[in-house]
């Protein structure tokens, strides 16, 4: 669980704020960690789990948002040569090839840059995004006009892109399509918006030399340490195309290529190549490696020779992204919750360095996690210049055996603060790191509940870092989204007093006097603030419920609470219930004991009570039973999910902030939104050998359509799909009534969908 926490976190540092605290390796480790214990335990995957989100949501930003017509996905990834084989494996057994069946496959450097979708009709550039979450970006349209590579009017040419790997290095494919293509009426086309090395060096060059003629002007001495430079390319990229004002993006060298396409009125070709080409032919750049291949051995070959040519090429790239190179393939293979099917990104190894750690600094977080943080000596990994690593938790710096003056080896994959791989002077006699056992910001006990390697505050609201975190997300992007509100601002108005709880911030106008005269308050700004707070009086409930940060409810998990009890106020009462269910009372009990205390309620049961009163108590805890039930039924949520939210209605301070809150704001009905198909709202079962697509293919058509596929029959089953050889669960459908159909029956009801 808390390695879904960990991913959704670096996703939002990376996509969402540009700001980076974990390398690639980093990164994928994670996620390659959090897949195993998916597959092992399914029953625990989380809402907020990596396979399920893209990105991260856009962060505080004066652009405006805009919601993409088609979803802008990620990709999984492949770290070795058994993972691309395992991949092109999944791909034949999904589409029921035979095990040696050819799959042609295009193969094309992927570059460390910013996802950009451009939408052009009748050949126009209309509309550029940024690609956020996945479903909603920036518009960053006056920007990208900024960029050469990115043509204003889609023209026809055959004039095809020279590739940049040495002869004597390509593989030898036939690869030297040139497709000259009609512009269809729509075309979005995706891609990255980068930054060459050279490009980058220049512009922080730049920076540093008007900084010094700036200070020069003003006759104040010349501080480096206040120039803002960027890190990295990548972050350099983003920071220049998610600029207010575009002629700063003109300033910057920024550059485009495209990797694919969205939402379309025709496609140029019948293969992923073919559109590819007919994309350049139009005067969008495309990655000038891109081959086509049709054996591993071929594919594996071309990943070698980039990886060979990697540190001479003129701009960043991290990896190989192979796609199944067939349209109609990918259009059955279709997608997981955050990538298709169809692809994957082979990634490179991580890079290396030796330097010493500092010092450890420990950071506080709005569940009041204490997070150590390394202060490095100044080292270069990859060309970057790094002095800040993640410690992780307490376990890894007694794992990796850390303290302040040791010499450890650290490594990078991509651009982005790095992780400490190995401690060179673990054995030095020296006393080991004593992590705090008290809060450093407000002193309270610091433990690590069980089964749970972090670290917490048990201060609660009381710790002013919590505080501040947990009002930093309430008001953030992802939650309520108030424009105005951010860190700074908020940081201001908990000193002043103004604000402790989230339901203070929809009372800030009765400050209005007060913040007027405080420095960098104009009249104009605090009505703007207001306003922006009456915006949201009736904020969605989901989102609200997200945003008062209880462990474990994710983005997913509150929307998936709110489809099954529609209002805010049902949440509550199915909670209030749960309390006084056998499981809740129970798990309290227990966590009583190991604290060397007992439950007033264990002791009446044990000691005896009234009739009456023990009547009371079964009836409470046969509806707490159902209600605690009625919770973990939910698809997707689970016993962990029905405790957080029990903790919390438990608490009588979270219960009073909740009041609060909701005597200020009143969120609407949360509506469901439900696809237009046959089985739309429907549990679907197949069963038998299926010979038109696998059983993988069938759930993922049902699930598209908007039903949920199931394994087992019971009453709730509302259609079987029967193939040859249907036993044991066609009985059972054909015994409690429920409508049986063959193959054929289901590919009619797939194409009545469209």
């Amino acid at each position: 669980m808390r390695l879904a926490r960990a991913i959704a976190k670096h996703n939002k540092l990376y996509h969402a704020e540009d700001t980076p605290e974990i390398s690639d390796a980093d990164y994928d480790a994670l996620v390659r960690r959090n897949n195993v214990l998916e597959e092992a335990f399914p029953h625990l995957v989380r809402d907020d789990s990596p396979n399920k989100l893209v990105g991260a949501a856009v962060a505080a930003s004066p652009l405006s948002k805009v919601a993409h017509e088609q979803r802008m996905y990620s990709l999984d990834n492949g770290f070795s040569d058994e993972d691309i084989a395992e991949w092109l494996a999944r791909v034949r057994r999904f589409l029921n090839l035979p095990e040696d069946a050819p799959v042609a496959v295009t193969a094309e450097d992927k570059i460390d840059g910013l996802s950009c979708s451009l939408r052009y009709e009748k050949g126009e550039l209309v509309l550029a995004a940024t690609r956020g979450d996945g479903q909603v970006g920036e518009d960053v349209t006056a920007n990208v006009r900024m960029i050469s590579d990115i043509p204003e009017i889609l023209s026809v040419s055959a004039e095809p892109v020279e590739a940049r790997l040495s002869d004597e290095k390509r593989p030898s494919t036939g690869s030297g399509l040139t497709v000259s293509a009609a512009i269809p009426d729509l075309f979005e086309i995706r891609g990255e918006v980068y930054m060459a090395k050279a490009d980058f060096d220049g512009l922080n060059s730049r920076l540093m030399e008007e900084g010094k003629a700036e200070a020069k002007a003003k006759g104040v001495e010349f501080d480096p340490e206040k120039i803002r430079q960027f890190a990295n390319p990548r972050n350099a990229a983003a920071g220049s195309l998610r600029q207010k004002d575009a002629n700063i993006t003109a300033q910057r060298p920024l550059k485009f290529w495209a990797h694919g396409w969205g939402v379309h009125s025709a496609l140029p070709g019948e293969t992923s190549f073919a559109v590819a080409k007919a994309i350049e032919s139009w005067g969008v750049p495309v990655s000038p490696l891109v081959q086509r291949f049709e054996t591993l051995e071929q594919i594996l070959t071309h990943y070698r020779h980039i990886e060979a040519e990697r540190a001479d090429l003129p701009y960043d790239i991290d990896g190989v992204v192979y796609k199944v190179d067939r349209l109609d393939w990918q259009q059955r293979l279709g997608f997981v919750a955050k990538a298709p099917r169809w692809a994957l990104a082979h990634k490179f190894p991580a890079e290396q360095a030796q330097t010493t750690l500092e010092s450890i600094d420990i950071q506080v977080g709005r569940t009041g996690k204490l997070t150590p943080v390394g202060r490095l000596k100044p080292v270069t990994v990859g060309g970057v210049v790094v002095s800040n690593v993640t410690l992780h938790n307490r376990d890894e710096i007694e794992r990796l055996g850390v303290r302040p003056g040791d010499r450890v080896v650290i490594q990078r994959a991509g651009d982005v603060i790095p992780q400490v791989v190995e401690n060179l002077t673990r054995d030095d006699p020296r006393k080991a790191y004593d992590f705090p056992d008290h809060c450093p910001k407000c002193n309270s006990e610091a433990v690590a509940e069980e089964g749970e390697v972090d670290v917490r505050c048990t201060g609660g609201l009381i710790c002013p870092a919590q505080r501040f975190q947990r009002l930093i997300h309430f008001v953030s992007r992802v939650a309520l989204d108030i424009d105005g509100l951010g860190e700074k601002s908020i940081a201001e108005f908990i000193d002043a007093g103004f604000i402790e709880s989230p339901a203070d911030i929809f009372r800030l106008h009765q400050h209005r006097d007060e913040i007027l005269v405080r420095e960098g308050w104009q009249e104009k700004s605090v009505d703007n603030l207001f306003a922006a707070v009456e915006k949201k009086r009736q904020p969605d409930a989901a989102r609200l419920l997200f945003g008062l940060g209880i462990r474990h409810i994710g983005t997913v998990t509150a929307r998936d609470l709110l489809k099954n009890f529609t209002t805010l106020q049902k949440v509550q009462e199915i909670a209030d219930l749960a309390i006084e269910s056998q499981e809740y009372r129970s798990s309290r009990a227990q966590s009583r004991d190991e604290d060397g205390e007992q439950d007033v309620s264990t002791l009446l049961d044990t000691n005896g009570s009234e009739p009456d009163t023990k009547e009371t108590e079964s009836e409470a805890h046969g509806d707490g039973d159902a209600a605690w039930a009625e919770i973990i039924s939910i698809d997707g949520v689970g016993p962990t999910v029905a405790q957080a939210l029990a903790d919390f209605f438990h608490e009588p301070h979270n219960r009073a902030v909740w009041d609060d809150l909701l005597s200020e704001v009143s969120p609407p009905d949360y509506i469901v939104e439900t696809r237009d198909s046959a089985v739309a709202g429907k549990i679907v079962v197949f069963t038998g050998k299926l010979e038109t697509m696998s059983r993988d293919e069938a759930k993922a058509q049902a699930e598209a359509l908007g039903a949920k596929a199931s394994g087992s029959v019971s009453a709730k089953t509302d259609l079987l799909v029967a193939g040859p050889g249907a036993g044991s669960k066609m009985k059972k459908a054909e015994a409690l009534g429920i409508e049986v159909i063959d193959e054929a029956a289901w590919a009619e009801i797939v194409a009545a969908a469209g």
